[in-house]
């Protein structure tokens, strides 16, 4: 079935939907009381998992869209990347009010420098902010070939964030070692973008 500018509309409204009902039925379990003894750890950890979801899917898109050979496709990258920004910044005012207090936000500085995990996550962030101001076709044209140089951060960000994830972990766990395999596979997939110049 080929993709159309009207199917592309209703992907859209579909990915915009699944990108939303997580947050829905994370406020359902914090008002019902689902969450564990620490649910600010447990809200820290869901929407920092939210967040490196979307950026692996978002990063999906286009070698599924050169495979499938559907290139409007490319279409659900922008609002992709946006839910990505949404969720890595619940992410961190889970961290800097639940977690620090909005009395104690001026600890945020001290533990960015003594905690090198949290500075990978907060440069990310800063990143991913910038990413998304220039995600509009307005500021493709206005960058020009600038713009292409910019959105390739991405995968550096997608580096920072896997070591973030394995950093933050205080016990072993395979779930962050499986989400940076999936991003190690994602990257490989792009080699041609590191190692050749012409493309």
């Amino acid at each position: 079935m080929r993709l159309t500018s009207h199917r592309i509309l209703w992907l859209k409204a579909l990915l915009h939907l699944a990108a939303f009902l997580p947050l829905v039925w994370l406020i359902f379990a914090i008002i019902q009381g689902k969450l564990s003894a620490d649910p600010v750890k447990d809200i820290q950890h869901f929407t920092g998992l939210m967040a490196l979801k979307l950026l692996l899917i978002t990063l999906v898109v286009a070698p599924l869209a050169r495979y499938i050979r559907q290139p409007l496709l490319i279409r659900t990258r922008r609002l992709l990347g946006v839910w990505c920004f949404t969720w890595a910044t619940l992410h961190l005012l889970s961290y800097s009010v639940l977690e620090l207090g909005i009395s104690n936000l001026s600890l945020l500085g001290q533990e960015l420098v003594t905690r090198p995990y949290l500075t990978l996550g907060m440069i990310s962030w800063v990143m991913l902010f910038a990413l998304t101001l220039t995600s509009t076709r307005s500021a493709m044209k206005y960058l020009g070939s600038r713009w292409q140089k910019l959105h390739n951060s991405v995968y550096l960000i997608l580096i920072l964030v896997s070591i973030h994830f394995i950093w933050s972990v205080k016990i072993l766990s395979p779930q962050p070692l499986l989400y940076a395999l999936v991003a190690l596979v994602l990257l490989a997939l792009r080699y041609k973008k590191f190692c050749c110049k012409t493309n």
